[in-house]
């Protein structure tokens, strides 16, 4: 090896970048999820050196706000004015701070504006007030609630906490403090002046809130999506963006962080609006990005004053290219066999309509309910009739292709929907002149149509039929679009290229706290569209050997059991808290599927069927079965790991590195990917690498591979943020098994060149060839290994000891 393992880590500072692209000193960000029983401020900093080593640039911090006790994500914010003091209080933030600037690094932080938590009233002092003195409160108008006598709760605010009918009968008085409350189990509740003095029920129909069943479909305050517990926020009032943005305006004024991560924009009355604010507040050279889902085709807003967003966009681009798209017919007819749908491009279509329809119908149904009660206003309804008007607008939601379409870029696509819900339904004509009246109104209608719809997309979409589809499921994956399957190189590049024309500081990930699966599960399970043929012949027998009870459920699961099996191909039960988290993700995507089983309605039965037979499948024979084919096609899945990661790496963008994933992870939905992780683990095996590791798939491949990565963002920053992208091709037997691109700075040729295998299952026992690369002039050295090529590198050459090439002139 030539590589010098000890010039990198030892670098006491690295250079910032001076371009003129804002976030171009940005780097690289590592995301850390910060949690007061696991990883604190001062945890933080124990591991600040080896993230400096590891050769990330900035530390992305999840919420460190004030938060609901004992949270582990920190986005149930109970004090938007206050540092957390379960992770460290303002002195802890500011000597993290201080830490990563004297190493040459800095902070971004994750931003909450849309919501607060309100799941235990007394942790959160504003909402308390509210629910003792009603919408005099001086905090009444910090939260978006309907006071009208026609809001269900007969004018009060209707609070959705009880479990069960018998649940009122509960209800006492808790004298025990200095003020009376009212007492639900372990719930109390403010109880206004004057109004104490008789038994529970009579004293609770005195308040100016209500408590209701959370079955009711009643709820008078908007939400974060259906989530009772996170009440929204009106940053459309200035005095409430003051106040909930004094922190940050804090941190900015001391320079304690260097960007900031806008959690769920679309939830706010006017995203562009609040981001104008939000620059003007944080200054002009700060990184700022959006947690934006842009749906398939949408343009992120280039009228916005971002530097893009969060990156579900790249996620779906690295995975989707890797995809094999021979594999598709044949897991269309799999799924259609075993259950009863393909989960093509027609039944994501017919099934995404006719969820956001029932979502609407249901668990959204006071959103829906708010929605057209400001229709009929706005629209100058009078009489017209109610449940009409309710029709056509959940008619005309249901087919929003959009999160929420009143950005600039999405100018037209309400009209087009309103014309082609009219051409499939002309009894809907008069109450959609209602709708396109309030909506050409631009009031209060107008924004809530925007907001309901997102609030619709993101349960119907991500947290319902994504858990019903059963094709591919690692395509089901937040921002993705699985009907279509796969992605080719051209679309990657030119989806690369204008990624680094337009928004060359957007962030890009291939793993998060909201993915349904980390990154190396979804590769692995990827790996199944290049033997189509045999997984099909598998699950076939496996469901005769071991019948489930439901063949949707099943595919379902068996995907992902393969995606997070021992690689090793040992039984499931050898790996510790395995066999739990298997049982805990088929329950929640059982219910989040709700195809037969719900949160609302769980079916104790039919999960109890499930659970019954995921554990015949890990004890029994499927199991056995199961862990063969893992082995088998490990170094398969391998391949694609270190693939989507080193593209991710040096693509155009800001990479981000959740948390621990630079080694391999096996992560399933949350709250399965909030796991603590082991960094002292990770410190010595990055220690490890100096002594030139057998690059295998134990773990240290993967990070070799993040480590020269980001090492080289450091030593030429130039060549990425803001520098030029170039598409590359093999040629040869197996051309279209390699992807390949150049990076240099701006307006030159490039200086770095990323290649990687994808398809390895067709190289077969021959490999690769007469396939090569034509590099540009000039000798290469791969970072990776030491060796050196020019002209036509053969790829059997190139790929001798990894199935990934990074080349620097």
């Amino acid at each position: 090896m030539t590589t010098n393992f000890e010039t990198y880590v030892t670098d006491p500072l690295t250079l910032l970048h001076r371009a003129p692209v804002r976030g171009s000193n940005v780097r690289s960000t590592y995301r850390l999820q910060l949690r007061p029983d696991a990883l604190t401020f001062n945890d933080a900093r124990v591991i600040a050196e080896y993230l400096q080593q590891l050769g990330v640039s900035h530390l992305y911090l999840s919420p460190v706000l004030t938060a609901a006790r004992g949270s582990t994500h920190g986005y149930d914010i109970t004090d938007p004015t206050t540092v957390s003091l379960a992770l460290g209080g303002p002195t802890g933030l500011k000597a993290l701070s201080d830490e990563v600037r004297s190493r040459g690094m800095g902070l971004i932080i994750d931003w909450v504006p849309n919501h607060v938590g309100v799941a235990d009233p007394r942790q959160n002092a504003w909402w308390w007030d509210v629910l003792r003195h009603g919408r005099e409160s001086k905090y009444a108008k910090y939260f978006d609630i309907d006071w009208s006598p026609g809001n269900g709760a007969g004018g009060r605010l209707a609070l959705p906490v009880l479990a069960n009918e018998n649940d009122p009968a509960a209800l006492t008085v808790d004298r025990s403090g200095p003020e009376p409350m009212l007492a639900l189990h372990d719930l109390r509740f403010p109880i206004a002046p004057g109004t104490d003095g008789d038994n529970a029920l009579r004293i609770h129909d005195r308040q100016h809130y209500r408590l209701v069943s959370w079955k009711a479909g009643v709820c008078t305050y908007r939400r974060f999506f259906a989530v009772s517990s996170l009440a929204a926020i009106r940053q459309e009032d200035p005095e409430v963006f003051e106040v909930t943005h004094r922190e940050l305006a804090a941190w900015c004024e001391h320079d304690l962080i260097d960007g900031v991560r806008v959690d769920h924009p679309d939830g706010l009355a006017h995203p562009s609006t609040y981001l104008t604010r939000l620059r003007r507040l944080i200054g002009p050279n700060r990184l700022l990005l959006i947690e934006k889902i842009l749906a398939h085709r949408e343009p992120l807003d280039a009228t916005l004053p971002v530097d893009g967003t969060t990156g579900y966009e790249a996620l779906a681009d690295i995975g989707g290219v890797l995809i094999d798209p021979t594999g598709e017919t044949t897991l269309t007819e799999l799924s259609q066999h075993v259950a009863n749908h393909g989960s093509d491009r027609a039944w994501f279509g017919e099934t995404e309509h006719r969820i956001k329809r029932a979502v609407a119908e249901t668990i959204l149904a006071p959103e829906i309910r708010r929605l057209v009660a400001a229709i009929k206003r706005d629209g100058n309804a009078g009489s017209f009739d109610t449940l009409a008007i309710s029709n056509a607008t959940i008619e005309v939601l249901a087919f929003m292709p959009v999160y929420r379409v009143d950005y600039a870029p999405l100018a037209g696509v309400t009209a087009a929907i309103v014309g082609e819900v009219e051409r499939r339904n002309a009894e809907l004509t008069a109450p959609l002149s209602v709708l396109v009246t309030a909506l050409a109104a631009g009031g209060e209608a107008a924004m809530r149509f925007s907001q309901v719809c997102g609030a619709i997309t993101a349960k119907s979409v991500e947290d319902t039929m994504f858990y019903q589809g059963a094709r591919l499921v690692s395509l089901q994956e937040v921002g993705g679009n699985p009907a279509r399957f796969g992605h080719s190189p051209n679309d990657f590049h030119l989806a690369n290229s204008e990624r680094a024309h337009r928004w060359p500081a957007t962030m890009t990930t291939i793993s998060t706290h909201d993915t349904k699966r980390g990154e190396d599960v979804r590769a692995r399970i990827g790996v199944l569209s290049q033997v189509a043929d045999k997984w099909s012949a598998q699950v076939r027998t496996w469901l005769e050997l071991t019948p489930a009870p439901d063949g949707a459920t099943a595919l379902f699961l068996l995907q992902n059991m393969f995606g997070v099996w021992p690689a090793d191909g040992h039984p499931a039960s050898s790996v510790p808290g395995l066999r739990d988290r298997l049982h805990r993700f088929a329950e929640k995507s059982m219910r989040e599927a709700g195809t037969k089983s719900s949160w609302e309605e769980p079916d104790a039965q039919f999960e109890a069927a499930v659970h019954g037979w995921l554990d015949a499948v890990i004890d029994g024979p499927v199991g056995t079965g199961i862990g063969d084919l893992v082995y088998e096609l490990a170094p398969h899945a391998w391949s694609d790991s270190l693939a989507q990661k080193l593209l991710q790496l040096c693509a155009p963008g800001i990479p981000d590195i959740y948390q621990g994933t630079e080694l391999w992870e096996d992560s399933l939905v949350d709250p399965d990917n909030r796991r603590p992780v082991n960094f002292a683990h990770r410190i010595s095996k990055l220690q490890s690498l100096a002594d030139t590791p057998a690059l295998d798939n134990t773990g240290a491949a993967k990070m070799w591979v993040v480590a020269y990565a980001l090492w080289l963002r450091r030593e030429r920053p130039e060549c990425f943020v803001g520098g030029n992208y170039s598409p590359l091709y093999a040629v040869g037997e197996h051309a279209h098994r390699v992807v390949a691109y150049g990076r240099g700075p701006a307006g030159e040729s490039p200086e770095v060149i990323v290649a990687v295998t994808r398809h390895s299952v067709g190289l077969g026992a021959n490999g690769w060839l007469d396939t090569t690369l034509s590099l540009p002039e000039g000798t290469w050295t791969d970072r990776l290994t030491g060796n050196v090529f020019a002209g036509a590198a053969r790829m059997d050459k190139l790929f001798t000891r990894l199935p990934v090439a990074l080349l620097v002139r």
